[in-house]
């Protein structure tokens, strides 16, 4: 019994170490495999163990006419990566390890450099901006080959332990193609204080350079590095996938990310206003694609640094408005605009509420969200939005100091003429820009309503006397003498002759609106005229006064602003027959 046991015990150790014996001999039959596809392209004195020099490949591995045995090749890595694993869990002390552990340094050394050869000689097929179009639209080619291989070097080498080695070659070619490419696109780093010293025309400059440089960098070279790189790695974890991104991208995205909020912080004249919301406006609309592009943990700053550019831009927006508000109350020009033209400082404001109506988009965003100064109420609907009601009160602030310049002329009707040309400007440009979206029909017809009020009284100031003595003439030639009759023909040439020379150097820019008035006036005085000259000429011996159609004449010379060219000492001769 007791000799069955030990014959048992010891046929089961015997057939243990056969079966040991066994999965050793396939383990270092598979790395001999290994070793002889090895062989084909590392030079086999390599192998020694004593030997302390470096290898030399015999060839490219990753070369076009090598794409099978470079997959040979790696498959062979793998079986005596795998090889190696299950001896050392046999036969820890196996010199065949020890050679098949040399033989895999001396491989990862290999595809090491192959790594690093693919990576500097297809720099032209691995630029950001190609990777980032093959994104959009899948290509075929040599640039996609290169892609592929370093997918499958990373993945061998990461799979057998040495993938630190893989990532300090990417990171180290990659970081310095992101750098090189940021010098190319033209982006120069600036500080604060750098900026404060600089003039305004040469800062612009650098700020229009940026906007082109930004939006190049996060579709093409940010977004292109980060396909590439999660493709390269994409075996890998995420941990090792995002450190590798955020050490190649990182600093030079927070480096442009800071420059615009150094911009904010160094400019508040209004003029800088545009520039200001273009930088605004771009980084709002790349948003999407910096979150995509930056989403991992590791590179948040970027995010982090853009909200606090975002945030610099709005407030210097808003203080921006503020000043361009407090620039219209300390306008106080005293001169008077000729023949009641546009004032500048209409122009002025006009222009620049119309160019920030190009903005509206960005312009709603930031003043519905950013705390202001503005505290102005304006006549306008309680729906109106914040940006409505702020563009309202700019104009109304404008209006008021118009009206307040208008009572600077002696010359009542020249007061109202100046008021209604500064008017019908604000509304003419309201009309044909952006702000009439922003401000609405409702105001528009409002506006438009007070300049046609103040034609009216235009009219009948300058004008409104020549109707009544019209109306008085009538009567006189049906009651009259004909002494009687003609002297006050004579009196109504008079005046208006008085009223044409007033009026002679008087101005209005707007060609529609100068038509108008010239058309009201005719209404007014043609007709009823036609109708007094008709009763008039029946018992008027002489040409004391002139032929309806001479007022509509004279008339079309008004407004111009250049003296008339009508012959007003001729209008009421009384040498001439009739």
């Amino acid at each position: 019994m007791v000799l069955f046991a030990l014959t048992s015990s010891s046929s089961s150790k015997l057939k243990q170490r056969s079966h040991q014996s066994f999965s050793e001999s396939l383990m270092e039959d598979s790395i001999e495999d290994a070793e002889s596809i090895i062989h084909r392209w590392i030079s086999p004195q390599l192998l020694d163990i004593s030997s302390s020099s470096s290898f030399c490949c015999i060839t490219s591995l990753f070369s076009t006419g090598n794409r099978e045995e470079a997959t040979r090749f790696i498959a062979a890595v793998k079986t005596l990566h795998s090889g190696m694993v299950r001896l050392i869990s046999t036969n820890p002390a196996s010199l065949k390890l020890v050679r098949a552990e040399n033989l895999m340094r001396i491989s990862m050394d290999h595809l090491a450099k192959e790594f690093y050869r693919i990576l500097k000689s297809n720099r032209r097929y691995l630029d950001p901006e190609s990777v980032s179009v093959r994104s959009r639209k899948v290509s075929h080619g040599e640039d996609a080959d290169a892609m592929a291989d370093l997918k499958m070097i990373a993945d061998c080498m990461t799979s057998s332990g040495y993938g630190r080695e893989c990532f300090r070659i990417y990171r180290k070619i990659r970081k310095s193609i992101i750098v090189e490419a940021m010098d190319r696109l033209g982006f120069e780093d600036l500080s604060l204080s750098q900026m404060q010293k600089l003039d305004w025309e040469y800062l612009e400059k650098k700020m229009r350079n940026w906007l082109r440089a930004a939006r190049k960098a996060v579709t093409t070279l940010f977004y292109g590095e980060r396909i590439l790189s999660d493709h390269v790695f994409s075996s890998s974890s995420a941990a090792i996938r995002e450190s590798s991104f955020a050490e190649i991208t990182l600093q030079s995205a927070l480096t442009m990310f800071t420059f615009p909020e150094n911009m904010a912080k160094s400019r508040k004249s209004p003029e800088k206003i545009f520039l200001t919301l273009d930088v605004y406006q771009s980084i709002v609309e790349l948003l999407p694609v910096i979150e995509e592009v930056f989403s991992y943990d590791s590179t948040s700053p970027v995010k982090s640094q853009i909200d606090v550019t975002l945030t610099d831009l709005e407030e210097g927006v808003i203080s921006m408005l503020d000043e361009f508000e407090s620039s219209i109350a300390k306008e106080s020009s005293k001169s008077l605009i000729s023949g009641g033209g546009i004032h500048q400082l209409t122009r002025y404001v006009m222009n620049f509420i119309v160019f920030l109506a190009d903005y509206s988009d960005p312009l709603a965003d930031i003043i519905s969200k950013t705390p202001s100064s503005f505290t102005g109420d304006v006549d306008s609907s309680s729906s109106s939005s914040p940006l409505a009601k702020r563009i309202s009160w700019l104009i109304l602030f404008l209006l008021c100091k118009i009206d307040a310049k208008s009572r600077l002329y002696n010359d009542v009707a020249l007061s109202y003429l100046f008021l209604i040309n500064n008017l019908n400007y604000v509304g003419v440009k309201v009309r044909t820009s952006n702000l009439k979206e922003i401000l609405s029909e409702d105001w528009l017809e409002k506006h438009e309503g007070k300049v046609k009020k103040y034609v009216a009284k235009f009219v009948e100031i300058v004008w409104g006397e020549m109707v009544v003595m019209m109306t008085s003439l009538s009567t006189t030639a049906e009651e009259e003498e004909e002494e009687e009759a003609e002297e006050v023909v004579r009196r109504f040439s008079d005046r208006f002759e008085e009223a044409y020379k007033r009026q002679t150097g008087w101005v209005v820019p707007d060609s529609k609106l100068r038509d108008e008035i010239k058309v009201s006036v005719a209404m007014m005085l043609i007709p009823a005229y036609a109708e007094c000259n008709k009763k008039c000429r029946v018992g008027l011996r002489k040409n004391v006064g002139f032929v309806p159609e001479d007022i509509g004449n004279y008339l079309s010379d008004l407004y111009f602003g250049t003296g008339g060219s009508g012959i007003v000492s001729s209008i009421h001769s009384s040498d001439t027959d009739i």
